[in-house]
């Protein structure tokens, strides 16, 4: 492979695997259990072909759109990822500059290292913000209030986290294993990446969870960070606590991790302006469908009532044009824009997203459309 010019998405991947730590590599890049569902959402891609028509004028190919009431250079937005800036120094501040540049919206992860302050400060952009219900109502609140002081307009409200799924790599890399035996198995796979330590461990502090500095006792620990999370994710939670969380956030609310039509349905009814059809990119129960096959159920059944996204397994601009003719408004990457991060810093996103953009203008040139809305599902063979 030539080292100086990375293409695709499986490139990115190469080189980050190269530069981060194992056991940051494999928290990116890993899923749950056996990661069945992680590698469904990518080859169930494949089921999908466009069909190709000729002489037609796409002499004026255009790939904007709109999303979430923002025009966007292309229906797709960069998904939130926690811990993003342990991949790369400050590095949802580099993903947030780069996806500004393309003219795509970046999400603000609540547990991502950057606050939303200093995104918004470093990269002269309003993100939009994701969040997980938190068992102290008021903290939600409080990180709401900070979200709103930040312009935020658009909250990605994910629901599929109830409990951590089972992530197998997690344990076998040390990350969540105890004891010495752990320790140096961590310590030694720092060693063998000098330029990670240099550049994000000890350049890239604070290595704090910025959203969440003002509500844990000792913002310098990521201990004292893990332990508050663990203890507020909330099990409880139902399209009750939706209703709620509608009636206190008056922007966009997009709820992510739907994945059967009667749940689609019940984010309807709580008042939610769209969901993203996702399996929390295979991370989460492993065994369930692909996001992509399940997308045009949830599209036929809503029936543009409200908005529908997908995220998962989306590896090319293609696999874009795909998502959007089953009827997704726009898709969501994650794993895609942290490998390019890790590989190249904010160039390597910025790469990424140009390739995106030009595979999806040259697909809909050669399927005979020039706009966005004119893809359709008519333009798909199953």
């Amino acid at each position: 492979m030539n080292n100086s010019f990375p293409i695709s998405v499986e490139d990115f991947r190469h080189f980050a695997k190269k530069r981060l730590p194992n056991f940051l590599f494999d928290y990116i890049d890993g899923g749950s259990n056996d990661e069945r569902t992680m590698a469904a959402n990518i080859a169930d891609f494949e089921d999908y072909c466009l069909k190709q028509q000729v002489m037609s004028d796409v002499g004026s190919v255009n790939t904007s759109t709109e999303l979430c009431g923002q025009t966007a250079s292309m229906p797709l937005a960069l998904a939130p990822v926690g811990m993003a800036g342990m991949m790369a120094r400050r590095g949802e501040v580099q993903a947030a500059k780069a996806a500004k540049a393309a003219g795509v919206p970046f999400t603000c992860s609540t547990v991502g290292v950057c606050s939303v302050e200093e995104i918004k400060q470093a990269s002269t952009s309003i993100p939009w913000f994701q969040l997980y219900m938190l068992r102290d109502r008021d903290v939600v609140l409080q990180i709401l209030e900070r979200a709103k002081l930040a312009g935020c307009n658009t909250l990605i409200f994910t629901v599929d986290l109830a409990v951590a799924g089972m992530r197998h790599r997690d344990y076998r890399n040390g990350m969540l294993a105890e004891g010495l035996k752990a320790k140096w198995s961590m310590f030694s796979q720092l060693a063998t990446r000098p330029r990670w330590l240099m550049d994000v461990g000890c350049l890239g502090g604070p290595h704090a969870i910025g959203n969440l500095s003002d509500v844990v006792d000792n913002p310098n620990s990521m201990a004292a960070f893990k332990a508050f999370i663990d203890s507020q994710f909330d099990p409880s939670v139902t399209w009750k606590d939706i209703t709620w969380l509608r009636s206190v956030w008056d922007g966009k609310l997009i709820i992510k991790g739907v994945l059967e039509v009667d749940d689609a349905r019940q984010a309807v009814d709580a008042g939610a302006d769209g969901v993203v059809v996702s399996n929390h990119g295979g991370r989460q129960l492993d065994g369930v469908a692909s996001s992509i096959s399940k997308l045009p159920a949830v599209v036929d059944a809503l029936d543009k009532q409200i908005d529908v996204f997908m995220d998962g397994g989306v590896r090319s601009g293609i696999d874009v044009v795909k998502a959007v003719a089953l009827g997704a408004k726009g898709v969501l990457i994650g794993r895609p824009w942290v490998w390019a991060m890790a590989a190249r810093q904010e160039a390597g996103i910025t790469a990424l997203l140009t390739r995106f953009q030009q595979e999806i203008e040259v697909a809909m040139a050669l399927m005979g459309v020039n706009r966005i809305a004119e893809l359709n599902a008519d333009l798909i063979d199953h």
